[in-house]
């Protein structure tokens, strides 16, 4: 378990003083968020490793995209649900919760997504990302078919799948290195 002021369980401090741009990027982070995310944190040791981290979770998560914001953070929070990763069943449950507007959809989600009320859509997608999480290399035409079924394009399920890896990734990283989530994440958008 992590110490209070440390983010993982690694003796692994953030770089003190941070460079110049990575502190306006921490302060753009509490003034948005309320808080810098311990997995910022947790990567700060490096500066490389954190800029490499936050641009790729920044494109595939905030850039344009045919999918919502909200379906990236369900996939995200579907994932984590399989892998039991606790800072990101934690810190997205938050967000979907937030972008939903619906503290109960963010509850299901964490615990059983196909106990949620959810559109075809959505549900495609979410099989999609379990199949990838449990299951990589048994995905078929016909899985990438079931998609532009309900309506996205290949480049949405090129979108579907990084989203998916990338969170797949993260939760083993979180997981493995003991990273615990703010705490105020916990009490956010009930």
């Amino acid at each position: 378990m992590s110490q209070p002021d440390m983010p993982t369980a690694l003796d692994l401090p953030m770089v003190d003083p941070l460079p110049e741009a990575t502190q306006k990027y921490f302060d753009i982070c509490d003034e948005k968020l309320g808080l810098v995310p311990n997995v910022l944190k947790a990567h700060a040791f490096d500066i490389n490793k954190l800029n490499a981290f936050a641009a790729l979770y920044n494109d595939l998560m905030l850039a344009e995209s045919g999918l919502s914001k909200l379906e990236r953070e369900m996939i995200a929070v579907l994932v984590s649900s399989i892998n039991k990763c606790f800072y990101c069943l934690t810190a997205h449950g938050a967000a979907v919760r937030e972008l939903s507007g619906d503290p109960i959809l963010g509850e299901v989600m964490v615990m059983n997504w196909k106990a949620a009320q959810l559109d075809a859509r959505q549900r495609a997608m979410l099989s999609f990302a379990e199949k990838v999480t449990k299951e990589s290399s048994a995905v078929t035409e016909e899985d990438r078919q079931a998609l532009r079924d309900v309506g996205f394009s290949d480049r949405d399920i090129w979108d579907i799948a990084n989203v998916t890896g990338f969170f797949n990734m993260s939760n083993r990283v979180a997981s493995a290195t003991g990273m615990m989530p703010n705490n105020e994440y916990h009490a956010q958008h009930r």
